[in-house]
């Protein structure tokens, strides 16, 4: 099965159901993306399957055949790295497990809806568990990085 992650094309040979995390992790050697419930439901193993945001952990391999999988290891661009200096200015994480999660969501809300609202912050990050329950630093957080992009911050 062959598929581009970070840029790069790999081809891999594991049963076509295998979850898409356990082949970045195991296989490639990108453990960025977190294990964390295994059902989609905390985002911890968020990636972006085609510029798409996308839990690995219920994504069998099979369905990225031919697709492009960016990780934390290899998100790149002006919105990248909006929010990833603007996590680090509002000290977002605290344990940083979901961390990754987190920013693969938010970068993909940006990218999508430059200047969210809190509403809109709400509803793209919703699943995304934070046991430290940063919630409101991960809002301004993302709004920081939206004004960032906008030239305001």
């Amino acid at each position: 099965m062959k598929f581009l992650v970070n840029g790069t094309e790999h081809n891999v040979d594991v049963p076509a159901d295998t979850p898409l995390l356990w082949v970045l992790r195991d296989h490639l050697g990108l453990t960025g993306t977190k294990f964390g419930c295994g059902v989609a439901q905390c985002g911890a193993c968020t990636v972006h399957v085609n510029g798409l945001s996308q839990r690995s952990c219920v994504t069998p391999v099979s369905a990225v055949s031919g697709m492009s999988v960016t990780t934390i290891e290899g998100l790149q661009g002006d919105t990248a790295e909006a929010v990833q200096k603007a996590w680090t200015n509002i000290n977002v994480p605290q344990c940083g497990y979901c961390q990754s999660g987190q920013v693969m969501s938010a970068v993909a809300l940006l990218q999508e809806k430059p200047k969210p609202d809190d509403r809109d912050i709400d509803l793209a990050m919703n699943g995304n568990i934070c046991r430290c329950a940063t919630y409101a630093r991960i809002r301004e957080a993302i709004h920081l990085a939206s004004d960032a992009m906008e030239g305001k911050a």
